[in-house]
């Protein structure tokens, strides 16, 4: 073996010792933060987060006005798994970001619905960069009531108390929806759902720094 080729192979060798795995995991800590560093931050950062009734779970969701979801896809995920997951998401949030690694980025531009973002991560010397190939535009298929159920019913009845003098503790998470979306408009629906979750981020912290 030349010494060229030897000095090749020990460089490649060195080289892959270094490179991070673009798993979920990996991209996720990079992911979370980046927006925890974002000049307008969220008021809330939320990790695995069931939606439509526990039919998916939304692997990060940041708060702001409204919940914004993104989806992780690594390198060893299936990209596929989005056509049955956008059926939920779609429903549960006002904007949705794809966020996947280069091995999938040409058939995540195919299959992901044309409102969802792109953010692809890359290894960069160490650590994880991620950019967009496009962000996020309005969800005309976001569904209020759909949304609503994110909530558990005790932060359902925080909502609906105001505006009711009724037993409201008799009625189930789908009356309550129903009854709350009679009775707010829809901004305000979609900015009470984010500040419940809030709130339960809030308590969640508070509950693991006891």
């Amino acid at each position: 073996m030349s010494r060229r080729v030897e000095a090749l192979q020990q460089l490649a060798v060195k080289y892959s010792r270094h490179m991070l795995n673009l798993d979920d995991k990996t991209i996720r800590k990079f992911l979370i933060a980046r927006l925890a560093a974002l000049t307008k931050k969220p008021k809330a950062i939320i990790e695995e987060l069931r939606v439509h009734n526990g039919n998916a779970i939304a692997d990060v969701v940041a708060v702001h006005r409204y919940a914004h979801c993104y989806e992780i896809k690594g390198d060893a995920d299936s990209i596929h798994r989005i056509l049955r997951q956008c059926k939920f998401y779609n429903l549960a949030f006002k904007r949705i970001t794809l966020v996947t690694t280069q091995r999938h980025i040409n058939n995540a531009i195919k299959l992901a619905p044309a409102h969802w973002g792109i953010m692809v991560a890359s290894d960069k010397n160490g650590s994880v960069a991620i950019r967009y190939v496009r962000r996020a535009s309005n969800n005309t298929l976001y569904d209020v009531k759909v949304a609503l159920l994110t909530l558990w019913k005790s932060e359902l009845l925080d909502v609906a108390l105001p505006f009711s003098t009724g037993k409201l503790d008799k009625l189930n998470r789908m009356q309550l929806s129903d009854l709350i979306v009679l009775k707010l408009d829809h901004e305000t629906l979609c900015e009470s759902i984010g500040n419940k979750l809030v709130c339960r981020s809030s308590q969640t912290l508070k509950f693991l720094n006891m």
